[in-house]
């Protein structure tokens, strides 16, 4: 069987939709979504809907509950609280009573069995959808990935843990695990940036999403089990087409065309937190 995971769309319809139509000249099975499906672009709504109709498993992101203005008492991150209340009120705008309820029931993880290798899924952390873990961090953080919480489906030490949330793909073998990080669909970046050193912009702005292939459910080993990072160009100019109805035009579009994070002291104070 194959499976693609795709994740972090962030409202951006024409990555989304390039990525599905990719996925389907490829011959997949099931497709699986990791979250963040809406916030960023301005195209929120119609990317549910397409999540809805392709997706036989979808977890929960930290975008995708971001619907209520009144919680916003004091600076995240060093974002300005008036900005955060903008954003969630854009959000109660532009996603529809339905979507809101679907996306608020999501679960936290998913989990499965796949040629012998228990796999989990979900979107950040499996105690929480904002932890930060890079291919950076010592074994010993990442190690705490493969834990279960009383967030995760099982009590059960994973095999594999697939994950997105950090908009960079990786993959990292280590006590006869596999860390991967898909990547993102709809807003794909690129923290570690010289431009003395840097390729083109292109190897990073694509659409980003991974292929499962084995035995599906198959709790013995004996299957082969392979894994496929994919990179899909899409047209950013039809997507950006319509910048004017983004909250933040500026900083959606330097993401988008350049791969460059807005506010990179939030991940370095998530980081810090996740370390203490």
């Amino acid at each position: 069987m194959r499976i693609a995971i795709i994740s972090d769309i962030h409202g951006n319809l024409e990555a989304l939709k390039t990525t599905l139509e990719d996925i389907q000249k490829r011959n997949i099975d099931k497709i699986f979504c990791l979250g963040d499906i809406v916030e960023k672009g301005h195209h929120p709504e119609e990317c549910v809907k397409l999540v809805r109709e392709n997706c036989e498993v979808v977890v929960q992101g930290n975008c995708d509950v971001d619907f209520n203005p009144e919680k916003y008492v004091k600076s995240k991150h060093n974002i300005p609280v008036d900005l955060m209340k903008q954003r969630a009120l854009r959000n109660l705008q532009l996603v529809s009573e339905k979507s809101r309820e679907y996306l608020m029931n999501l679960p936290f993880s998913y989990e499965f069995y796949m040629s012998g290798s228990l796999v989990r899924l979900f979107h950040a952390h499996p105690e929480k959808k904002t932890g930060v873990i890079i291919n950076e961090d010592s074994y010993e953080d990442k190690y705490r990935m493969f834990e279960p919480s009383e967030n995760t489906v099982s009590q059960k030490v994973a095999d594999v843990v697939i994950y997105g949330h950090l908009h960079c793909p990786y993959m990292n073998k280590f006590y006869n695990k596999t860390l991967i990080n898909v990547g993102s669909v709809g807003n794909s970046f690129n923290v570690v940036r010289d431009r003395q050193k840097d390729s083109d912009v292109l190897e990073t702005t694509a659409s980003n999403y991974l292929i499962l292939e084995g035995k599906y459910g198959a709790k013995e080993y004996g299957a082969n089990f392979s894994f496929e990072f994919v990179r899909v160009q899409y047209d950013m100019d039809k997507e950006l087409a319509d910048l004017d109805k983004n909250l933040e035009p500026e900083a959606y579009e330097k993401e988008i065309r350049e791969g460059v994070y807005r506010n990179m002291s939030k991940i370095e104070e998530k980081a810090k937190e996740l370390r203490k």
